[in-house]
């Protein structure tokens, strides 16, 4: 099946939540396209279900939030089995319909992966955040992962002779990443009631407290007892990415915080290290997948 195939397929036949479905072993992709503004359209989950947003704007209303909570490109919203959410579609319209991908993952597959990982990620046990009981978690998601949703479509909807075992690989991706994220969202958690609690939790707290100032590896490392080559390895192995790229991370997070709470770009990007406002833009799109004025309009 092609792109030309798809598109066809994804020919509006109703206006609010048009499904195009493709079936795995252990995992079901949809493609949902609204194309008309509408309010509280119920989404029940049967299983675990990650909805990436692809294009468009929602507001989710869940048990917890029932206020509402933006839901945009380059973000998650990870529902547990039984979970369910009531869905506004302030922007969509026939020109600029609202796009999401699902991916529906049995339990048996999540369980599957996290004993894999619980050697690598020794916490995950304790992570609260991510028990299968928990009926939502809505979060940002990388680049890499806006990528592999964009594989994974390609994937269910061609023939290829290799399908089933591609697709099973990256299913079990997906779930790694969401995995560290919340292991990641934990350590932070943790980290703010207890920092001396580990080398590692000690170093995520020193970062978190430091976030407008250039990092200092070495003084990270005195802080936290490691070495520098022990330092990397356990942000690597643990949060899959550098001390430095980790701050830069929470920065970001930090600095859309605030512009969601209507403080100035400028001013926010310079409080938090940033001394070049055209890096943190960059940096900023790349991240969000949006400008930082685009990312305040949209709040």
């Amino acid at each position: 099946m092609n792109t030309q195939t798809i598109k066809k397929l994804r020919r509006p036949q109703v206006l609010v939540e048009n499904k195009v479905s493709f079936a795995g072993a252990d995992s079901e992709v949809s493609i949902y396209d609204t194309y008309e503004s509408v309010s509280r359209v119920r989404l029940d989950a049967g299983e675990l279900l990650f909805c990436g947003m692809v294009s468009g704007k929602k507001i989710m209303h869940s048990a917890d939030v029932d206020e509402g909570q933006i839901f945009l490109p380059h973000e998650s919203f990870v529902m547990a089995p039984g979970g369910v959410v009531e869905i506004d579609f302030p922007e969509a319209s026939l020109t600029n319909p609202t796009t999401c991908l699902t991916v529906e993952i049995s339990k048996d597959k999540v369980n599957q992966i996290s004993e894999r990982l619980s050697d690598s990620l020794p916490m995950l046990a304790q992570a609260n955040q991510w028990r299968l009981d928990t009926p939502v978690l809505h979060t940002h998601h990388s680049t890499e992962t806006q990528r592999l949703l964009a594989r994974m479509v390609k994937l269910f909807s061609e023939n290829h002779p290799d399908r089933d075992v591609m697709i099973d690989l990256n299913i079990s991706e997906l779930i790694i990443r969401m995995l560290r994220n919340t292991t990641r969202d934990f350590l932070l958690t943790y980290c703010s009631n207890d920092p001396e609690a580990n080398s590692l939790i000690a170093a995520i707290d020193w970062i978190n407290s430091t976030l407008s100032k250039p990092l200092a590896v070495e003084q990270l490392c005195r802080h936290s007892g490691m070495s520098r080559s022990r330092l990397y390895v356990e942000f690597k192995e643990k949060l899959g990415c550098s001390p430095v790229e980790f701050q830069q991370q929470l920065r970001l997070k930090r600095a859309a915080e605030r512009i969601r709470n209507g403080e100035v770009i400028t001013a926010v990007s310079y409080d938090l290290g940033f001394n070049n406002p055209s890096h943190f833009c960059r940096r900023f799109k790349s991240f969000f997948g949006c400008t930082a004025s685009e990312y305040k309009l949209r709040n």
